[in-house]
């Protein structure tokens, strides 16, 4: 086990409490006017699924559990969950659709993601922070609207709404961040 301060822990890492292993869901740091900073941490134990939300002085240190983390292709979905493929291997691996979470709409065929493994078993996964994808729909551009700071909801291949600024059409390719769907810029390719 390898202790690190609660501020540093990202979403996806695993640690430990009580002998139980938890996977972060989601990490604010907070910093209020006054007082002691601290990091807000939502976790799901991994052995039953259950969410528990705690809160952490940013200097308080908390228990890394050992887990390998190694680059998976994903292959395709089905019944029993979704299908890795370790690049050192060739071994595949089943995740289970609760690990996989909220990011499911994310995966792409062929994405390398970082798969956490605790004892043979995938305990987190982690997504490119971007993925690019195209709108499919989005209402029509609106003559002389160029604020920048208005945007439009759309649409996209994956079946995730998001916003995107008012010059974005249907069938524009867009990249956007895998954490909430936000739109970043416009694809390049």
């Amino acid at each position: 086990m390898v202790k690190v301060i609660a501020s540093s822990l990202r979403k996806g890492n695993v640690v430990d409490r009580d002998g139980k292993l938890y996977s972060i869901l989601f990490v604010e740091n907070i910093h209020p006017g006054k007082g002691t900073p601290v990091t807000q941490l939502d976790m799901r134990r991994i052995s039953d699924g259950v969410k528990v939300s705690e809160r952490y002085r940013t200097t308080e240190t908390v228990e890394r559990a050992h887990v390998e983390d190694r680059p998976h292709t994903f292959l395709y979905q089905d019944g029993e969950g979704f299908h890795f493929m370790n690049m050192e291997n060739y071994d595949q691996v089943a995740v289970a659709p609760d690990i996989v979470g909220d990011q499911a709409p994310y995966l792409q065929e062929n994405m390398v993601v970082t798969l956490s493994v605790h004892d043979g078993v995938a305990v987190a996964i982690e997504l490119p922070q971007r993925v690019t994808l195209e709108v499919l729909e989005t209402e029509p551009a609106m003559k002389g609207q160029t604020a920048s700071s208005s945007y439009k909801p759309a649409v996209l291949t994956n079946g995730v709404r998001s916003a995107v600024p008012p010059h974005i059409g249907v069938g524009t390719r867009i990249v956007v961040m895998t954490a909430d769907g936000a739109y970043v810029e416009r694809a390049k390719d």
